[in-house]
Formats: C-alpha cells, sequence, structure tokens
C-alpha cells in the first residue's frame, strides 16, 4: 500500500451489492459520499471483502470512515472494453468526527501516456494525465488524474515513463452519453484531483526502469480501449 493510499470521510449511500467472488471470499459493493468543501458531494463506487464486514452494518445513512486503495479493471461493455475504477476498502470504521480533509489520495506510479495540457473557456489551465501505479502480483491500476494551474504547467515537462508521486483527492463527475438519436444516459466519471505533485529523480529510481517500460507496453494497449478520458 506504500504506492498508492487513500482515506475517507463521509456517508453510505446505497445498500451493498454483492459483486463477486474470488478464491474463495465474497465481496460486495455500494456507492459512499463524500463531502466537498462547498455543499456538493463526491459519490463514490467502493469495492468491500464480505471478511472486512464482520460484525459491522453498513446501513444507508451510515457515517463512517474509509482506508485503501484505487484500483482500475477493465470490463467489456457495450461491445468494447472500458475503464472502471474503483476504490478497494482495506479499512473501515465509524466516523465520529469529521476532519478538515476528509478526502485524501496518495500515489506513486509512471506516467504511461502523454499528458493533454488545455485549457478552458474561461482560461483555467488542465493537464490530463494517466497513471499506472504497480500492484502486487505483477499487476497495475491505470488512474485518470487532472492538474490545474501551475502542475498543469509542470506536466507539459514530462515524458512517457516519467515516475511521480501526486497527492490529491478523488473526484467523481456526471456526464452524458449519446447512446442515440433520441436517447442519452447519465454516467459518472472518476479522477484524481492533483493537488500537489513531484517527479521522482531518475538516480533514485534505477531499479523501477525496467518495470516501467513494462507498464509502458501494457498501457499502450490498455489505453487504446478508452474512448474518452476516465470514461467507465
Amino acid at each position: 500500500m506504500l504506492n498508492n493510499k487513500l482515506y475517507l470521510e463521509g456517508t453510505v449511500a446505497s445498500e451493498l451489492e454483492f459483486s463477486h467472488v474470488m478464491y474463495g471470499e465474497g465481496f460486495y459493493t455500494f456507492y459512499m459520499d463524500v463531502p466537498r468543501l462547498s455543499d456538493a458531494y463526491d459519490r463514490l463506487f467502493i469495492t468491500v471483502s464480505e471478511r472486512l464486514l464482520t460484525g459491522m452494518e453498513l446501513t444507508v445513512g451510515k457515517e463512517i470512515i474509509l482506508e485503501g486503495q484505487l484500483r482500475s479493471y477493465n470490463k467489456f461493455i457495450e461491445g468494447s472494453n472500458r475503464l472502471i475504477l474503483t476504490i478497494f476498502a482495506r479499512k473501515i470504521e465509524d466516523c465520529l468526527e469529521r476532519s478538515k480533509n476528509p478526502n485524501q489520495i496518495y500515489l506513486d506510479g509512471f506516467i504511461c501516456k502523454k499528458p493533454v495540457y488545455r485549457t478552458t473557456p474561461f482560461g483555467r489551465e488542465i493537464s490530463d494525465l494517466l497513471l499506472a501505479v504497480n500492484r502486487a502480483y505483477n499487476k497495475s491500476d491505470y488512474i485518470p488524474t487532472i492538474a490545474w494551474g501551475r502542475n498543469s504547467r509542470f506536466c507539459q515537462t514530462l515524458e512517457v515513463g516519467d515516475n511521480i508521486r501526486i497527492w490529491g483527492r478523488i473526484q467523481s463527475r456526471e456526464y452524458q452519453k449519446k447512446i442515440s438519436e433520441d436517447e442519452v444516459i447519465k454516467k459518472i466519471a472518476y479522477e484524481v484531483s492533483i493537488s500537489k505533485m513531484e517527479k521522482v529523480p531518475h538516480e533514485a529510481n534505477e531499479e523501477k526502469d525496467d518495470v516501467a517500460t513494462d507498464e509502458n507496453n501494457v498501457a499502450e494497449k490498455v489505453t487504446d480501449t478508452i474512448e474518452e478520458k476516465g470514461a467507465i
């Protein structure tokens, strides 16, 4: 968990729903509402093991603290692969007192797609990055991230394969997808909004070079299936 860890405080927003079984262990999913500084909130998708739920009732409206990781996987939907993001819970407990920062994430990974720099109609600078984060058993998670302002300008200096560390928050974004001339459906995209980032010096990362190269080869195959950043 040293390169992928998060901390959330919020409210259970949906009932538990059975997801799948892996190696004899059952997993469930639910949604969690995490407040922003404004009156808005981020509705986040959570995956939790049945073993973590022992002796705990996650009822709608319950205030909880969750620690874990942000993970990704491919799912075949509507004729093509989609990158699905979920928060994998490793610890859940009652939230007795809210802190000033209820949404925190730290990632240490590799740039696996050239950062895309753009400006909004209002002149705000934004850069989109896809970050490959190593996981145990030779797996990787591919995390869409977004940088703002001076961090966005810094991203223009980054290249595929660069190792970076980021600190920020997970945010949800609702968008509409046109299915046909008369049908539009609502979807939710997830991404990490970066508040702080740094590039890991090459000399401090020589042992990871071969791993980064492998990540890039896999990432190219993954990102080819993504029609739009963060789409699920």
